[in-house]
């Protein structure tokens, strides 16, 4: 017998061996479960960091609303602050900057909403000067437009520029921001 005679020789009561040529069903679904568990694990997870991208949005649209409000307060300072986002907003297509229309603010910011966010300016507080009112103080608040799903803290400032949250998602703003 040569060589290869040898080689493909069987021996009695021995079984072909047949070589697995992939996953086994069973293979399959057991990995597909492990990666359905994983993910159902960092669905919440992704979910918390989409709030807190929210919420880090916010502080800095109510920092850029601060000052917007101060540069407005120096552009017309017979007006004082703007007492809207619609003041400090505005279309540069639809003409020179106004009283009305500063063109200061972003459109996104300026409609009052972004990032799951709902922010206004309130609580203005006005002096009237020769029948001219002029806004000395505001407020301006930014609340999630669904508590715990968009967003867990309110946050507001004033025009001193304090930053102050309410962890309720409202606006009674009474905690510093830490």
């Amino acid at each position: 017998m040569n060589r290869k005679q040898l080689l493909h020789r069987r021996r009695p009561g021995a079984r072909l061996s047949s070589a697995s040529n992939g996953f086994t069903l069973m293979e399959l679904l057991i990995v597909i479960a492990i990666i359905l568990i994983l993910m159902l694990m960092a669905i919440p997870t992704i979910g918390s960091l989409k709030k807190k991208a929210n919420e880090t949005s916010a502080i800095n649209s109510v920092q850029v609303v601060n000052k917007a409000e101060i540069q407005y307060e120096s552009t017309y300072p017979a007006n004082g602050y703007a007492c809207s986002l619609q003041a400090l907003g505005g279309d540069p297509s639809a003409g020179a900057p106004s009283a009305t229309s500063a063109q200061i603010l972003q459109p996104d910011l300026a409609t009052g909403y972004k990032s799951g966010y709902i922010f206004t300016i309130g609580n203005c507080t006005k002096v009237t000067i020769n029948g001219t009112d002029r806004f000395t103080g505001y407020q301006v608040t930014a609340v999630p437009e669904t508590v715990g799903k968009t967003g867990d803290r309110g946050f507001c400032s004033d025009q001193f520029g304090t930053l102050k949250q309410d962890p309720a998602g409202g606006t009674n703003c009474s905690q510093p921001l830490q």
